[in-house]
């Protein structure tokens, strides 16, 4: 054999070594998380997420979760997406977050007082118009698909100083997001809608920027509110509706059957959520109970709903046959 011939078949096993080494680098995607994933709800389920997409593709895929908000606050991390940037590809978000990027649709699971019940909220999630609702951002030409629902239990109000009922939220500053229903909430309350980043609430509540805030009890919990705000209301205005979205960018990156094993690792993701938020959250309000946090139960609801009435109306009468579809679900 002549040394050409040698030295081309030695290049052609260099070509196709490199080849398969290329072939079986794995793709990694960068997860956003605002919040610990120690001790939350939606820690849990993106460490699910997490465990089954590596498990089915054999760790063709990995996921590489950034918590605590060090990729930026919910906001922050849409604009990255929106604007182009390289630095997310998979964020768990409230559902209400894209509501300030034209999502309408995703606006109808923050209307307070709707969903009565978690068995409501997962009648939708499980449902065909939960699909109509994560198809919303490709249908408005966004870069980024939905993928699941989850949630992280319901939100509820607390506070620096003694809160006992809906009459004490009068004139407080309480700190939201910038976004139309919550700071209409928190109106027709009688209090102040003050927007805070969330990254920056707990030193907020501690300065006296504000009085109070509202989250789900985990998140209360795992970022260190009681600590500044003891005094917990359980008035639940809204279910901690939640989706996991995917950049084009991302989904681009990735063969049909690598997709698939995103989409049954979502599956998989948003059941066990289902399965465990419960349990979680009242693990978590027992826990907070033994530490001595001031826990007010809210038993007629009725009241903060009719305070509430102007901000649902206004913000549902537009979708209102959409709306009723949600809400007869339960």
């Amino acid at each position: 054999m002549s040394k050409k011939i040698i030295a081309l078949l030695l290049a052609l096993v260099m070509v196709l070594g490199l080849s398969a080494a290329v072939a079986e680098s794995p793709i990694t995607l960068t997860y956003a998380e605002v919040n610990p994933v120690e001790g939350t709800i939606v820690g849990q389920m993106a460490t699910d997420f997490k465990t089954k997409v590596e498990e089915l593709s054999g760790g063709s895929i990995i996921i590489d979760i950034q918590a605590s908000g060090v990729l930026g606050s919910e906001a922050q991390v849409l604009d990255t997406i929106l604007g182009g940037g390289d630095t997310v590809d998979i964020s768990r978000l409230s559902a209400f977050a894209l509501t300030s990027y034209g999502c309408n649709k995703a606006k109808l699971l923050s209307i307070p007082y709707t969903f009565v019940s978690r068995a409501h909220y997962w009648n939708f999630a499980n449902s065909e118009l939960a699909q109509e609702f994560l198809n919303e951002p490709q249908e408005l030409g966004l870069p980024l698909r939905g993928l699941f629902y989850g949630e992280e239990g319901f939100r509820h109000f607390f506070f620096k100083n003694e809160v006992t009922g809906i009459e004490d939220l009068k004139g407080m500053k309480i700190r939201v997001s910038d976004d139309p229903v919550m700071n209409g909430m928190v109106n027709d309350l009688g209090a102040n809608p003050t927007v805070v980043a969330f990254t920056e609430l707990y030193s907020a509540l501690q300065t006296g920027v504000v009085d109070g805030a509202e989250q789900p009890i985990a998140n209360y919990k795992s970022n260190a509110f009681p600590e500044v705000a003891p005094y917990l209301i359980l008035d639940g205005h809204t279910l901690g509706a939640i989706q996991v979205v995917i950049t084009d960018n991302a989904w681009a990156k990735l063969t049909e059957e690598q997709q698939g094993w995103i989409m049954e690792a979502g599956k998989f993701a948003s059941a066990h959520n289902a399965e465990i938020s419960e349990s979680k959250e009242n693990e978590v309000l027992e826990q907070l109970k033994a530490d001595g946090i001031h826990v007010i139960e809210v038993e007629d609801k009725s009241a903060w709903t009719a305070a509430c009435q102007n901000t649902i109306t206004s913000n549902t009468s537009d979708q209102a046959e959409l709306y009723q579809k949600l809400v007869d679900l339960q």
